[in-house]
C-alpha cells in the first residue's frame, strides 16, 4: 500500500523550507513519496502575481534531483478555486488504496475550519501539522478546532500506518525562517535571495525577471 505525502501550496516562489519539511516529514513517517501540487487558484490567497504555470516550472526545477519528490499538476488543470477536498477526492479515485498524508503549516490549521467541505478532509487523508519558524507546538483553536484535535489527534506515528485516513499529528522540522514572500520582498527591493531557494530557481527568478519592480 502506498504512503504519499501531500504538500500543496502556491509556492510563490518554492524555497528550501518548502523542500526541507518535505524531506524531514518523508522520514519521519516513512513515506514512499511525497506530491507538490501547486495551487493554481488559492481561494483563501490573493492571485499569484506570476502564472501558475511558472510556478509549477519552478516547483519542477526546486525537485528535480530528489527521487522522493513529483509534482502533480491536477490543480492547474482544473478550473475554479483550487480547493483541497477535490484534490483529495481526485487522488482517491487514482490510488483507491494509498494512504495519503497531507502536510499543513500549523498555523494554517487555525483557519482549518474556513476551508471548503473541512468535514470532509480526513475521510481521505492523515493530517501532519508543522510548526513555523519560531513558534511551538502549542496550538491557539476555536472550540470546534479544539475538538477536532481532541478526536482525531495522536501522537503515535504508527498510527497513520494502521489506519487509511482520519488521523492528525504534530512532527517538529528545523525550522528554516525562509518564507515565498520574503524572497519577493527581496528581489523587489534588488536584492539577492540566492542560498534561499535552490540555484536552479534562482536562474529562472533571473531569466525570466520575476518579482522585480
Amino acid at each position: 500500500m502506498k504512503f504519499i505525502g501531500i504538500l500543496g501550496g502556491t509556492f510563490n516562489p518554492i524555497h528550501h523550507g518548502h523542500l526541507r519539511i518535505a524531506q524531514e516529514i518523508a522520514e519521519a513517517v516513512n513515506l514512499d513519496h511525497v506530491k507538490f501540487i501547486p495551487s493554481a487558484n488559492p481561494p483563501h490567497k490573493a492571485p499569484p502575481q506570476v502564472t501558475a504555470q511558472q510556478r509549477a516550472e519552478m516547483v519542477q526545477l526546486a525537485i528535480q534531483d530528489n527521487p522522493l519528490f513529483s509534482m502533480d499538476i491536477r490543480e492547474l488543470e482544473r478550473t475554479g478555486p483550487s480547493y483541497t477536498i477535490d484534490t483529495l477526492k481526485s487522488l482517491r479515485r487514482e490510488h483507491r488504496h494509498a494512504t495519503f498524508c497531507l502536510i499543513l503549516g500549523a498555523d494554517a490549521f487555525a483557519y482549518y475550519d474556513q476551508w471548503h467541505e473541512w468535514e470532509s478532509i480526513l475521510n481521505y487523508c492523515h493530517l501532519v501539522l508543522v510548526p513555523r519558524p519560531n513558534t511551538t507546538n502549542s496550538l491557539t483553536l476555536n472550540p470546534r478546532l479544539n475538538a477536532v484535535l481532541q478526536q482525531h489527534g495522536t501522537q503515535d506515528i504508527l498510527q497513520l500506518t494502521q489506519q487509511q485516513n482520519g488521523c492528525i499529528i504534530q512532527l517538529t522540522v528545523t525550522a528554516l525562517e525562509i518564507s515565498s514572500s520574503k524572497i519577493r520582498t527581496m528581489i523587489a527591493q534588488h536584492k539577492s535571495a540566492i542560498y534561499l531557494t535552490p540555484p536552479a530557481v534562482m536562474h529562472y527568478l533571473q531569466q525570466h525577471q520575476l518579482y522585480q519592480i
